[in-house]
Formats: structure tokens, sequence, C-alpha cells
């Protein structure tokens, strides 16, 4: 519940942000395009330099430490130290190659829209070090059983980003619909817009150190590594490494196909979605997936890594199975909901019509594998409990391979003022497909999950949602529509009045037919609801 409530403050925070983002930059504008792709690139450095190698050796590895005489202090200080080096030196090389970086992940840009975005990513890259530390930092709180930390202190990054952009607008003033030419932008705009948001990831890291103190642990320089012991870890992390870099092919494809959207604004009349709507949606489309999945698959992971570890497959199909129809409950709800409101939600972060429409739209693509994606999710958990990292990486590929096709075959036909949410549907598609292709390696691996009913619960689930989207798309036209003078689209107050009384009804009407449909789930939330009450 600690980790949960870290994350449904974070989330609501980012939201915040997002929002004041939009307001101080836009969304479909060449500006909120370079501060995307420039404050994208130290996440995506991080991935690729050990993105998915963390979780899968680092934290084994500082666990075990633990039984050394000085309880791990000596490899914990070493191993910080040799990996704080790494990180510091690759964040130097990666700062000094900005002008490359945002080449490589943009095309058909201006030359005062590259300038702006290498000016922003010189601020952002030295995010790479602090993400950097945030994880060893949080990892090393999470093998001492220290969550708490680690799930908030995001929240500070937050904090200080929303700070930042209040003084941006307060100073500068507000332009959401791109009036500021990006070859007005000067130092003092590019410092404090991209400099407060590293501000607040080296806030997130370093408000860590206060928790090592607070448990004990005091973090000294020790550049001793002989004999630290990764070699053999590494080596089993080869997998999960080459699973890192194929999808970062794939964002790397999505971003430049993006970015070229974005150059046809110039001689088109309509909002074109480009990288900065794009992670608007994905940041949209994460909400329920952080909240609700990742807490499940957390809670559960422990579980399943002790039934693997002892050969129980029964044990390990039966709470995996568990876990994967709550999922799909709170997924197939999430997908409806979202999608009826897409327009409404998205007028939340943007003020005029075309911008909200360009947006909603690409939202919608994306929810269509909201449920595929939470349910890989999840299956990769039970592969990696089971010790097997080349699974997933084989089904990755082929998702990646699906994607990047069709993702240039978007590029090649179709509208730009289509391909952002376009492409978001080819993704969806690719991950569905990728979704089928796990749950038959894995029952191939462990055998059928037999009396959990997967299958028709999944039905009954995807029905329910269904019938609960029919029922909020007749409230949302009770309301006035998502037209552009609508009461839902023509302030942001009116937005989200009616994406809560959409909501509202929606849920009734979904737990109604879970209930109808003897579905356990819903007795199992009723249940918790009216304990919650009670208390």
């Amino acid at each position: 519940m600690i980790m949960a409530s870290g994350t449904i403050v974070s989330r609501i925070l980012g939201f915040v942000r997002a929002v004041m983002l939009a307001l101080t930059i836009g969304v479909t504008t060449n500006a909120a395009d370079a501060f995307g792709v420039a404050n994208q690139l130290p996440n995506n450095v991080y991935a690729i330099v050990v993105g998915g190698v963390l979780n899968a050796v680092l934290v084994p590895q500082i666990v075990r430490a633990r039984s050394h005489k000085d309880g791990g202090k000596g490899y914990i200080d070493r191993l910080l130290t040799l990996i704080i080096t790494v990180f510091f030196a690759v964040t130097v090389i990666t700062t000094a190659s900005a002008p490359l970086l945002v080449s490589l992940y943009t095309s058909g840009w201006s030359s005062d829209q590259l300038a702006l975005a290498t000016a922003f990513a010189y601020w952002c890259l030295p995010q790479l070090f602090f993400y950097g530390l945030y994880s060893l930092l949080g990892e090393v709180l999470n093998a001492r059983s220290a969550f708490g930390p680690f799930m908030w202190a995001p929240v500070l990054n937050n904090l200080v980003a929303i700070a930042g952009l209040g003084a941006f607008i307060a100073i500068f003033g507000a332009d959401p619909t791109g009036f500021r030419v990006v070859s007005s932008w000067g130092p003092g705009e590019v410092s404090l817009l991209a400099g407060t948001a590293t501000l607040g990831v080296a806030a997130q890291a370093l408000i860590l150190f206060a928790f090592w103190k607070r448990i004990g642990l005091k973090f000294q320089l020790n550049f001793k590594w002989r004999g630290v012991g990764l070699r053999p870890a590494m080596k089993a992390a080869t997998w999960t490494l080459g699973m890192v870099l194929i999808t970062q092919i794939g964002g790397l494809v999505q971003t430049i196909i993006a970015s070229r959207a974005a150059g046809a604004r110039e001689t088109s009349s309509v909002a074109i979605a480009s990288v900065a709507a794009a992670s608007i949606a994905w940041l949209i489309f994460m909400l329920p997936h952080s909240i609700a999945t990742v807490s499940i698959a957390t809670a559960s992971f422990t579980k399943i890594s002790t039934h693997a570890a002892a050969k129980r497959f029964d044990l390990l199909k039966t709470d995996l199975g568990t876990s994967l129809r709550a999922i799909l409950a709170i997924s197939a709800f999430a997908t409806a909901t979202l999608m009826v409101l897409s327009y409404p939600i998205s007028r939340v972060f943007v003020g005029e019509y075309p911008a909200t429409v360009a947006l909603g739209n690409v939202l919608v693509a994306m929810l269509v594998g909201l449920i595929p994606f939470s349910f890989v999710f999840m299956l990769q958990r039970a592969f990696y409990a089971l010790e097997d990292t080349r699974s997933p990486f084989f089904f990755t590929v082929a998702q990646i391979i699906l994607f990047v096709t069709g993702s240039i075959t978007v590029a090649l036909t179709v509208a730009p003022e289509w391909i952002v949410a376009a492409m978001s549907l080819v993704n969806s598609l690719s991950i569905t497909v990728q979704a089928v292709i796990a749950y038959r390696v894995l029952r191939r691996r462990i055998g059928p999950f037999e009396g959990l009913n997967l299958t028709s619960a999944a039905v009954s689930m995807i029905l329910g949602a269904a019938l609960a989207g029919g029922v909020g798309l007749l409230t949302l036209g009770l309301l006035g529509g998502a037209t552009e003078t609508s009461f839902a689209l023509k302030s942001i107050f009116g937005a989200l009045v009616s994406s809560a009384v959409v909501s509202l009804v929606m849920l009734a009407a979904y737990a109604s037919v879970l209930k109808f449909l003897k579905v356990a789930e819903a007795d199992i939330a009723l249940k918790a609801i009216r304990g919650i009450i009670r208390r």
C-alpha cells in the first residue's frame, strides 16, 4: 500500500506537471516537440546502458551481499562507486554528443527547431547520471526492505518541475498554441524550462541518501574494484540487455517517424500530433498500468518466484492466473473508460479543439493495446521467475519487427495528421501478437491453467467493459457530447466534471454486468470496498 500510494500521488502530480507543460509550450507545437525529444534522450540512453540489467542482475547481487561479514557494505560501496563512475563518464560523453543524438532521433526538422532541441538536450542529458544514481540507491533500499522511499521520491521530482513551470509562466508567459516561434527562444527560457526538469531528477536521486542514513547505511567511495564479481551476472543478463536494445530500436523508429509528422505543420491547416502528443498520450495510457498492473505484478512476483524455485508449478499457475484475472478486470474497464473520455481527458491538456482531437485520436489508438500490454508485463515476470530471459527476448523481437514494418508503412502511406495515431494503432496490434505468443510459450512450458477459466473470464470482462462503454457514451451524450462547444470540451472544468460523472456511471454499469455474469473479481472488489468503508 505504501508503494501504491507513492505511485498514485506521483502520477497525479505527473498529470499536473503535464498540464502545466502543455499550458507553457503546447502539445502540437514545434517547441513542445523539441523539448519532448530532448527530455526523452536521457531515458533512452539510460535504457540502453543498464535498463533491464539493473533489476535482473544488480538486485540479486546486492541481496546476496548481505550475507557478508560486514553486511554487504564493502561490496555495495565498491559496486556503487564502479557504476557511478561509469554513469558519470557516459553522461559527459552523451552530453557532448547532444547535436548528434538530436539529429538521430529527428527527421525533417528546420535548423531552428534542431537548434532549440539541441539547446534543451544540453540541459536535459545530465539527467542520465541522476537516473542511474536514483536506481542504484533505490535498489539498495529495496534490498533492505525499505520500499517506500523509492516509490515516493518521484513526488519530489514532480514538485520541483511544477515549481519550475510555474516560474516560467510567471516570467515568460504561457504559450499553449505555439505563438512564440522556436527562433525566438533565448538562454533564459531554455535554461529555466530544461534546467528545472533536470533539477527535479537530481532531487529525486539525492533525497534517497537521507533514507540510507535512516536504515543505518553510509556510502563511501571505494575504487578497489578487483573481485567485485559482476562478470558471471552480466553474462546471465545478456538476453535481457538484448531485449532492451531491440526495444530501443523500436523507440528510435517511432520518434523519427513522429518527428517527421511535425515537419508538415508549416503547410497544414489542421493540428498535427507528433512527439509531444505521443508522450502525453503515453502518460495517460500508463496511469492504470502503473497503479494496478505494476502493483499486482510486484506483489505476486515474489510468490511465483518462490513457487518456481520449489518446482511447485501448480501453485505458480494458481497465483499467476489469479493475477492475470485481476489485471484483465482492471485493464478492460480502464480501456473502455479512457476511450469514451479520450476527448474530454485530452481537453485537460490542450486548449484548442483541433489539438484536442489530435491528442484524443492518438490516445484511443494506444488504448487498443492496454489489455495485451498489461498481460505481457505480467507474463514476463513469470518467465523471469522461471529464470528464463531468453523467451522474452524472442517474443519481444517478434513484436518489434511487426511494429517497425508497420510504422514504416504508415510513414509512407498515411497523411501527416494521422501518422502518430496510425503508428500507435500498429503498436497496439503488434503488442497483441506479442501477448498471444508469450501466453502460448508459457503454456507450453508450465502447462494449461486448469480451473482458472482465464478465457471465459476475459470474455466476460471485455463484454462488461463494452456494455459499460455504451452506457458511458450515452451519459456523455446527455452532457452534450464531445463537440467543440459541448460542456465536456468547452473548458477544463467541464472536462473534469464530465469525466468524473461518466467514470462513476461506467463503473456502476461494469460492476453490475460482472456481478450478473458471476465474475469472482466483482465480489472480491465489492467486499474490499465494504471493508475499507467499515474501517
